[in-house]
């Protein structure tokens, strides 16, 4: 199959990549962050998560965070919630798309929210038909979908079976997690084939950790069988709090800049998303894995967006600019 022509990247650094800082980051500080998110371009930012604060402590300012971000209108600001009164208070903060998770890895379930997979769907269910009746679009992930550190392999019957509980509650959009950076390229082609050959036209999104070094390899293989929506985290943050090891989200700016070097157009500035990216690193005051706002961009994947070459200097500091 051909490569897409453009693909759609969700931002989820805002929840994904904060919830797993150990240090509380000021609310203005995520504020701003979003803020200058918004400006780059990206159709949808995943901005926190309506969890109970005591679960997610870095998290506990979800509606603050909310009413306090200037809101773009090309860009939906979604959020993950984990039941009905996290719909709720997404409702309340105007939030028109939200994010259900659940794990294909019953360990896994249970370590991230205290239950079962089938206690999940159906406490999901229920806040998915609040969701549905307010008119709140609703996205469904599966957590662990190529492994878990607790139980090892995932069966993809049990994907097959959480894909089909989610449709059946009104979910047009499953998103796959690769929650502990398991997978590997022939694994995602499978997975895609798999579900495709069950569920007619499903629309798929892909959520990759780079936890192993396989992201972009992960995304490339994807983007092989047709799929066009990707998750990415800024600067490579996140991680999931209840994993052992599961650091390393892969940085936006670096699936970006591969895209468009690519000729596959994101729509979003890449320039733009660098210099956030080096914010968010100065904000947390410490180096984050991202690779492209390190060593600059390559010439084609920016000459045809606005850029200030004085940014980009050649190694070694010699003060001369990249010829583009």
């Amino acid at each position: 199959m051909e490569l897409p022509a453009s693909v759609q990247i969700v931002e989820v650094g805002p929840r994904d990549g904060f919830q797993i800082e150990p240090v509380f980051i000021p609310t203005e500080q995520k504020i701003r962050i979003i803020n200058q998110l918004s400006q780059t371009g990206f159709q949808r930012i995943e901005a926190t998560s309506f969890v109970h604060p005591k679960a997610i402590p870095q998290l506990a300012d979800a509606t603050e965070v909310m009413s306090g971000i200037i809101r773009v209108k090309d860009t939906t600001y979604t959020a993950l919630v984990p039941n009905k009164k996290g719909v709720e208070r997404a409702l309340q903060s105007g939030v028109k798309e939200v994010n259900f998770v659940v794990s294909a890895s019953e360990s896994h379930n249970k370590n991230n929210v205290n239950m079962s997979t089938a206690e999940s769907l159906q406490t999901i269910r229920e806040a998915a038909r609040m969701a549905l009746d307010n008119g709140i679009k609703i996205t469904g992930s599966i957590a662990t979908t190529f492994g878990c550190p607790f139980e090892g392999r995932v069966s993809p019957q049990k994907v097959e079976e959480i894909a089909q509980e989610y449709l059946d509650m009104g979910v047009r959009e499953l998103i796959l997690a690769d929650t502990t950076g398991m997978a590997n390229p022939l694994q995602v082609t499978e997975m895609i084939r798999r579900l495709r050959n069950k569920f007619k036209n499903v629309e798929i999104r892909f959520h990759f950790h780079n936890t192993r070094n396989a992201g972009m390899a992960n995304v490339l293989a994807a983007m092989l069988e047709g799929i066009a929506v990707f998750d990415g985290s800024i600067g490579g943050l996140g991680g999931c709090p209840y994993a052992p090891g599961a650091t390393g989200n892969i940085p936006t700016e670096d699936m970006v800049h591969m895209l468009e070097s690519m000729g596959i157009n994101t729509g979003i500035n890449l320039p733009k998303l660098i210099d956030c990216a080096k914010m968010v690193q100065d904000l947390l005051g410490r180096e984050l894995p991202g690779q492209v706002m390190k060593a600059g961009p390559v010439p084609w994947a920016v000459d045809k967006q606005a850029i200030d070459k004085s940014k980009y200097l050649c190694p070694k500091n010699t003060g001369k600019v990249v010829d583009y």
